[in-house]
């Protein structure tokens, strides 16, 4: 009898052991997703100002359903609002959609850091620090993506078959940095940003760049007067961007943060002083959108 039982429980610890780690389990696909995230902080922490490989293991980004052309995933990660909150605000956050700008990356870490020292939320966060992993990992890091693409130009505006193209050529006399694409949304990155505002139905966006060192707002929304250092100065609307797209025709607002160096990372105090601006600026001037 003593025998039979410590068969079965052989038996038994044998069968968790194979469902634990199958496939399909959700203790595999963690393991996948935390080797997924090791591999890409190992090639993308390096081109990085001021963030650390063990920063970045430990941010706990997940790999979402998008890859770049290169087949890089796209990392991002969830914060969730104060269950006490009927309806709070829904925030993208979105970094790195062009690769040279290596402090709008960055920037976007530390503020990862932020959140996660804080257990709830006045806001649901979804976090992309970097939408253009390959225009980073490029042998120079590039505006554009493997394809040689402006993710920032491939936003399917209403305009977008009239003007983008004739913009590009006339212009920016075909100027290689500002290619929008054959089509919109012909790339896997802004295909990807564009079905997560679409499943995701943010009430605002927030778009991290540099170099130019302002603030600029597209849509229905009242423009923050400054961020930290960061005076708002509208950049103007093309067509393709991001926020012609969705905040001119989508009327969900967003605000391109332009941080005043590409390689030079603000101080820590100015990196809190703009995050904790921006806040003050969501929570006052940004509506919950019907959806």
């Amino acid at each position: 009898m003593l025998l039979l039982s410590a068969s079965l429980f052989s038996l038994s610890a044998h069968a968790v052991e194979e469902t634990s780690f199958s496939p399909g389990s959700g203790v595999q696909r963690n393991v996948n997703h935390l080797k997924a995230l090791q591999d890409w902080c190992k090639q993308v922490t390096p081109r990085l100002p001021k963030v650390s490989l063990n920063e970045c293991r430990t941010s706990r980004l997940q790999v979402s359903s998008g890859k770049s052309f290169k087949g890089l995933p796209l990392m991002t990660r969830d914060f969730s609002s104060d269950p006490k909150l009927k309806r709070a605000r829904k925030v993208l956050l979105i970094g790195g959609i062009h690769g040279d700008e290596k402090t709008a990356t960055a920037v976007v870490f530390k503020w990862l850091e932020t959140l996660a020292k804080n257990p709830t939320q006045e806001f649901q966060w979804k976090v992309a620090p970097l939408v253009n992993p390959d225009g980073l990992l490029a042998p120079k890091a590039t505006r554009v993506n493997a394809r040689g693409v402006d993710l920032n130009r491939n936003f399917p505006t209403p305009d977008w078959d009239k003007e983008a193209l004739k913009y590009w050529e006339q212009k920016t006399k075909s100027d290689p940095r500002r290619y929008p694409g054959k089509t919109p949304v012909s790339e896997p990155e802004s295909k990807w940003v564009f079905e997560t505002i679409t499943t995701f139905k943010p009430d605002v966006i927030i778009s991290v760049h540099a170099p130019f060192g302002v603030l600029d707002l597209d849509g229905p929304a009242q423009p923050p007067t400054r961020f930290g250092r960061l005076h708002f100065n509208r950049v103007g609307v093309y067509a393709g961007s991001l926020g012609n797209y969705s905040g001119m025709h989508q009327e969900t607002p967003v605000l391109t943060i332009e941080l005043p160096h590409a390689l030079n990372m603000p101080s820590p105090a100015e990196t809190a002083r703009i995050w904790s601006d921006m806040q003050i600026w969501i929570r006052n001037n940004v509506s919950v959108r019907k959806k």
